[in-house]
Order: C-alpha cells, then sequence, then structure tokens
C-alpha cells in the first residue's frame, strides 16, 4: 500500500504572492506612472521657475530630466557591468536637489549660465559618488 505525500486540500499562496486580476494591475500601473511622472515633471519646473528659466527652456529641461530618467530605469533594471540592481524599477529625481541647484545657479547670475555651474556641479558630485561607493559598501557589514 502506497500512501500519499500531497496534501488533501490545495496550499493558498501568500496575499503577497498572489498576482492581481487584470484590472486591478492596470490601474495600479496607472498609479505608478502618474506618481512617477508627477515628481519628474514638479523638480525640473520648480527649479526653472526659481532661476528664471524660459518656458522653451523649461520644455527642454523636463524633456532631458525624463530622457535621463529613462536611461537610468534601464541601467538599473537591465544592470550594466556592476551597476544595476536589475529589478523592475523607474528611477526618478529626488526633491533634495532643488535646494543645492537652485542655489548654485542663482549664485552665478541664474538662468541657463547659472544652470551650467549647477550641471557641473552634479556631474562632479556623481563621479565622486560613483568612485568612493565600493568603499563605502564594503562598511555594509558594521
Amino acid at each position: 500500500m502506497t500512501t500519499s505525500l500531497r496534501p488533501t486540500s490545495a496550499v493558498q499562496p501568500h496575499p503577497v504572492d498572489r498576482v492581481p486580476s487584470a484590472g486591478r494591475l492596470v490601474a495600479y500601473g496607472a498609479q505608478h506612472v502618474v506618481a512617477f511622472y508627477a515628481g519628474a515633471v514638479l523638480v525640473p519646473i520648480i527649479i526653472a521657475r526659481a532661476i528664471g528659466l524660459s518656458a522653451d527652456e523649461l520644455r527642454l529641461l523636463i524633456m532631458a530630466d525624463l530622457f535621463t530618467c529613462g536611461i537610468a530605469s534601464i541601467i538599473q533594471s537591465v544592470g550594466f557591468w556592476k551597476v544595476g540592481v536589475r529589478l523592475p524599477l523607474l528611477q526618478g529625481v529626488t526633491f533634495a536637489c532643488v535646494s543645492p541647484v537652485v542655489a548654485i545657479a542663482l549664485s552665478k547670475g541664474g538662468g541657463t549660465a547659472g544652470l551650467l555651474y549647477a550641471y557641473g556641479a552634479v556631474i562632479v558630485a556623481g563621479v565622486f559618488t560613483f568612485l568612493i561607493a565600493p568603499y563605502f559598501a564594503r562598511l555594509l557589514k558594521f
């Protein structure tokens, strides 16, 4: 006589592991895109208004912001060398950068000329952070 090791009733997956219905997936996806887009567009609007950019320059700033968010999202999702978490996510813009960017741009006269100095500062800080990150990663065990 053989005995079955299977339970008689099917085990229900944990609520976190269940896949929502197609309608809910569409609604959650739309909510995610709207929340991302609002944050990604609001930061350039605040910066442009604070440093006195024209409407055309604001449009260019928003397009550049969305483009770089897209590139960063692809790098994070797909991975490139040792960079990227390789998870499906969207990279957005942080509001923490608004005050420093506005302060740097206004200290150099505002407008696009001041924005160049702010971009330079962001690039230098990004390169520095990228180079020092492996050393700080070793401190995670502490």
